[in-house]
C-alpha cells in the first residue's frame, strides 16, 4: 500500500520499541496497540471528528465523549466507545482528534493515526 504521509523516524522508533516490541504476529501487534492506547488515554475525554468514514455515523467537526477502548477480536482496528447525543457506539479511533488532553494522550492517538496513514497492517 502506498503511504499517504512522510515517514517519521522518531515515531517509527517509538512504535517499534514501545507498541509492537516483541510482537511476532498480527494478533500480538493488535494487542500491543490496544494496550498502548488503553493505558495511555485517560477516559473519558472529548474528541472531534476529523475524517468521515462509511462505517461511522460521525460527521466532520462533531464533538463526542470517548468513554473507553473496545476490544474487537474480529478486526484489528482500534475502536473506541463514544457517547453521542445520549447513544453509546463504537467508532474508529483514527477519525478522532482529542480535545484538551495531555501530551501523552495526543501522541498515542497521533501514533495510531500515523500507523493507519502510512498504510501499515498487522502481520
Amino acid at each position: 500500500m502506498i503511504s499517504r504521509i512522510e515517514r517519521d523516524e522518531e515515531r517509527e522508533e517509538r512504535i517499534h520499541n514501545e507498541v509492537i516490541v516483541d510482537a511476532y504476529d498480527s494478533e500480538e501487534q493488535a494487542m500491543g496497540w490496544f494496550y498502548y492506547l488503553a493505558e495511555t488515554m485517560p477516559f473519558p475525554f472529548q474528541a472531534r471528528c476529523i475524517q468521515e468514514v462509511r462505517k461511522s455515523p460521525l460527521k466532520m467537526g462533531e464533538t463526542v465523549t470517548v468513554i473507553d477502548m473496545i476490544a474487537d477480536d474480529d478486526s484489528h482496528e482500534m475502536l473506541v466507545e463514544i457517547n453521542l447525543m445520549g447513544r453509546t457506539m463504537g467508532v474508529p479511533l483514527y477519525q478522532l482528534e482529542p480535545i484538551d488532553v495531555d501530551e501523552d494522550t495526543r501522541q498515542a492517538i497521533e501514533d495510531w493515526q500515523y500507523w493507519v496513514a502510512r498504510g501499515y497492517q498487522f502481520g
